[in-house]
């Protein structure tokens, strides 16, 4: 139950970085290349999240969080609205997320926990890509608790 949660979260929050896939690797106007981190409410960050390119048309995000430091989540998305599989540590969780760029600094995505969604998400960079708002809609229930609607700001490092 705690995973899933931990997985929800991870998922939730950093997927609109996937819109990296659209520009040329480390470029200074992208976030590929850039590590962000999310801010919590007391300002320090808990979770980082890596945006690499992974190959035509794809991106890589890769997940850590300080208080698990033996845990990596990865996302590979071609961004076209297909479901992508959820890693940690390398296999496969059950969650998937179809993520769908809008256009240069916006994207969304429909999390899916084996087949079945869980929620929604819409993303925006600001125009220098140094920080990175995610809202989210988490409708399913997530072990007892339903996770309704929430705001993250993720800044780059």
């Amino acid at each position: 139950m705690r995973r899933s949660v931990t997985i929800r979260s991870f998922v939730s929050m950093g997927f609109v970085a996937l819109l990296a896939a659209a520009w040329p690797a480390a470029a200074a106007d992208t976030p590929v290349g850039g590590t962000y981190v999310m801010q919590s409410k007391d300002g320090k960050g808990e979770m980082s999240m890596k945006i690499d390119q992974w190959g035509p048309g794809k991106v890589k995000l890769t997940y850590h969080l300080k208080k698990v430091p033996n845990m990596e989540m990865t996302v590979v998305s071609g961004l076209k609205g297909e479901d992508a599989i959820v890693a940690v540590n390398g296999k496969p969780t059950g969650e998937t997320m179809a993520i769908t760029i809008s256009d240069l600094r916006h994207s969304s995505a429909v999390v899916k926990m084996n087949g079945k969604p869980m929620g929604k998400s819409k993303a925006t960079f600001s125009p220098d890509f140094k920080t990175l708002t995610v809202e989210n809609d988490m409708t399913a229930m997530v072990g007892n608790a339903a996770q309704g609607k929430s705001t993250e700001v993720w800044v780059r490092q």
